[in-house]
């Protein structure tokens, strides 16, 4: 039976993998501290042996009928971001995959009312909310497999939701597996425009776009790092209001996987909060409770579908 060994809301801002130089020329001559909170996360948690596969929960790969699992053996080649090219320009990237996971997880789709396929295809596109992280916590370390899932652009809260609940089923029922998650992307997530936007580009916070972006993004870390993730996930409606990174779908996604409103891990901050561009910025990982991801538990719904309509619970 494999088993979820932690998991992390991460930033994989841009910024990160600039040469240090214009780093420190972006942010009045310091280092920026997702930089060395990803270094230290990588010597406490990714360099260790308990685990396996990493799967990232990609907040810039939307698809749009259905939710995918990249399933192929092996990823390589060069990466250059059609955002930011002259940035992250024919990135190498090398590491193995987990097909047998992926598939696993393909299969519970029906269980938990969702669509969910995985695909091989060596040509699939792949995303800088992947790569950025890959380059600090898993290049280096070759017997370590990642694996991507995409929000889906068309899914809800609920619809996550039970993207996790398939993803922590397909999990377990593969045997030995030992997996850490990454929900990769932003808190608030509103950029400065064009003409102003080189002015906003040192780390510091007062640069976040709006006062009540950043007041939301500051309350929302203190629950997590109090494991009040029911209160995150009652909440959301309000956090919607500062437009968070692709809906906040990659953490909705972990959240599922990790028994929701039951969950009651504590985040561990790896570096500050930060702005990015007007954007909120944080690295958060939470190690396993003592009594196991659900806390009291939690009940899978059955369902029921046809091809053309949406699952209902009965």
């Amino acid at each position: 039976m494999g088993e979820i060994l932690g998991a992390g809301l991460l930033a994989h801002v841009p910024t990160i993998v600039l040469p240090e130089q214009e780093r420190l020329e972006l942010n009045e001559g310091k280092e920026i501290t997702l930089v060395t909170g990803l270094r230290q996360l990588r010597r406490e948690v990714f360099e260790r042996d308990d685990y396996d596969t990493v799967v990232v929960l990609d907040s810039h790969w939307a698809t749009t009928v259905e939710f995918v699992v990249t399933a192929q053996r092996r990823r390589a080649g060069l990466f250059t971001s059609e955002e930011l090219p002259r940035g992250m320009c024919r990135m190498p990237y090398d590491f193995p995959g987990d097909p047998e996971l992926a598939f696993n997880i393909e299969k519970f789709a029906d269980k938990h009312g969702t669509w969910i396929t995985a695909i091989e295809d060596d040509y699939l596109p792949i995303y800088y909310a992947t790569i950025n992280l890959w380059k600090y916590l898993g290049e280096g370390l070759p017997d370590k497999r990642w694996v991507t899932i995409g929000v889906c652009q068309t899914g809800d809260m609920e619809d996550h939701l039970r993207l996790g609940r398939a993803l922590a089923d397909g999990i377990a029922a593969t045997p030995g597996r030992r997996v850490l998650l990454i929900a990769s992307g932003a808190l608030s997530h509103t950029f400065w425009p064009l003409r102003e936007l080189r002015d906003h580009e040192a780390s510091d916070p007062v640069h976040i776009r709006t006062p009540q972006a950043r007041e939301a993004d500051v309350e929302r870390i203190a629950w997590f790092k109090e494991g009040r993730h029911d209160k995150v996930l009652d909440t959301m409606d309000a956090f919607w209001k500062v437009r968070p990174e692709a809906k906040f779908f990659h953490y909705l996604m972990m959240a599922g996987a990790l028994g929701e409103r039951a969950c009651t891990a504590g985040a561990r901050q790896y570096g500050a909060y930060e702005n990015s561009v007007g954007t909120g910025q944080v690295h958060l990982w939470f190690d396993r409770p003592a009594e196991g991801w659900t806390g009291t538990g939690h009940r899978a719904p059955s369902y029921q579908r046809t091809p053309h309509s949406r699952p209902q619970e009965v």
